[in-house]
């Protein structure tokens, strides 16, 4: 059942996604070569006990996984797509890490994910980084009232494999609320058209997953939960929470920078 929010509990999931947000920025700035992912966890975790939040990935156990989650963040390096768990893995120079991030703030959940480059970047890493944040912003304009599911899908999707560009099948986004996983499920592939229609109130978390290889195959680790490319090549992973309303998406777990001024 897809629940509608109300306006007010939209601001409450804008609330969440702003530590989410400001979670993923701490993260990006103290990921330097060196930065062991667990430091990034402890970094992230400090955002959420500031905010008086907890996080809905830790202890986390759905029904493929041997063990609960143990962080706070999803920390994927170079060919791991998802769900990586961090671990004393020294960040080295050029790797493509992405970072992944929840939040419960009084009963609500945001969620969101960014991938970059540590280091000197490859210039193909920065290519793929850069598709999946168009699929995520193809994505994000097709969720208004009067598309469909499969509109957002077809968005996402489209982008990715004009780029050539794999994208892992049986993955994708999902609708958030007080939980972090709530219907309907978001396919980051889809046709027009298709599937359940959008409405004001409905929560998406939107999450394109590229693979650099073009291949959509992936296997999973020794640890039950990363997913990582079967060619062995690099992935990438965007992901906004979005709420759909009369007057367009509005993105919720976007953190504006303040500007600096010189002088």
């Amino acid at each position: 059942m897809v629940e509608l929010k109300t306006e007010t509990s939209i601001e409450a999931m804008h609330a969440a996604g702003q530590v989410v947000g400001r979670a993923l920025a701490a993260v990006r700035q103290a990921a330097e070569v060196g930065t062991s992912l667990l430091e990034l966890d402890e970094v992230a975790r400090e955002v959420l006990r500031g905010a008086g939040a907890s996080s809905p990935f830790l202890g986390y156990r759905p029904s493929f996984a041997p063990t609960p989650f143990p962080a706070v963040i999803c920390a994927s390096v170079n060919d791991a797509i998802v769900h990586g768990i961090p671990t004393r893995y020294r960040l080295r120079d050029g790797d493509l890490l992405s970072v992944d991030c929840g939040a419960e703030l009084d009963g609500w959940v945001g969620d969101s994910a960014v991938s970059f480059v540590v280091g000197r970047p490859r210039p193909a890493d920065l290519r793929l980084i850069e598709t999946a944040e168009r699929a995520l912003a193809a994505g994000i304009e097709a969720a208004v009232p009067g598309n469909r599911i499969g509109d957002i899908s077809h968005a996402v999707g489209r982008v990715c494999r004009s780029a050539g560009y794999g994208v892992p099948a049986g993955f994708g986004g999902h609708g958030i609320g007080r939980r972090m996983h709530e219907d309907p499920d978001v396919p980051n592939e889809g046709r027009p058209g298709r599937g359940l229609p959008l409405r004001p109130g409905m929560v998406l978390a939107i999450e394109p997953m590229l693979v650099a290889g073009g291949g959509d195959g992936y296997h999973e680790a020794a640890d039950g939960w990363t997913l990582k490319t079967s060619d062995g090549s690099r992935a990438a992973h965007a992901e906004h929470t979005v709420a759909i309303t009369e007057n367009g998406p509005r993105v919720l777990t976007a953190v504006r920078v303040p500007e600096t001024h010189a002088g």
